[in-house]
């Protein structure tokens, strides 16, 4: 039942997880790119600091719900006398993860205080800039969920 649980949490988690990311890359910024720079500007800050609160919270529910996965498998092989291996997919999985959850932290922690900086002075050019920046490193984190997603289904 736990490994049921934990598998909905973590498949929940990376739902949320991508789909916003495809929702905000693919149909929210090209409806808004046509909107006046100051209104683009606070649409955006208002939906991505929605979106990162969420984030936030699944981003470490799919750490926390692999992690636990991998601990329970291991703990099951070793003591039934097995000598535990994590599979490449799985590293691939974990390694990657690792990786998406750093890049959005820096895209929370940094990059999005940015934007709350410029939207607070009105500086409009910074907040763009720093939507472009913002936009970037979220394709780059889509393109990685999309390896994980084909490891994850190839395996």
């Amino acid at each position: 039942m736990i490994d049921v649980a934990l598998k909905t949490v973590h498949v929940l988690s990376v739902i949320v997880w991508i789909g916003g990311m495809v929702f905000t890359h693919f149909f929210l910024h090209p409806a808004v790119r046509r909107l006046d720079t100051p209104v683009r500007v606070r649409l955006m800050h208002d939906v991505l600091g929605r979106y990162f609160q969420a984030v936030l919270a699944v981003s470490l529910l799919t750490l926390a719900s692999g992690v636990w996965m991998l601990g329970r498998v291991a703990r099951q092989v070793v003591q039934s006398g097995g000598s535990f291996q994590m599979p490449l997919a799985w590293t691939v999985m974990a390694a990657l993860g690792v990786v998406m959850v750093a890049i959005f932290m820096y895209i929370r922690f940094v990059l999005y205080r940015r934007l709350v900086r410029a939207v607070a002075a009105s500086d409009w050019p910074a907040g763009g800039t720093v939507l472009a920046r913002v936009r970037s490193w979220v394709a780059a984190n889509l393109g990685l969920g999309v390896v994980v997603l084909l490891v994850t289904l190839l395996r």
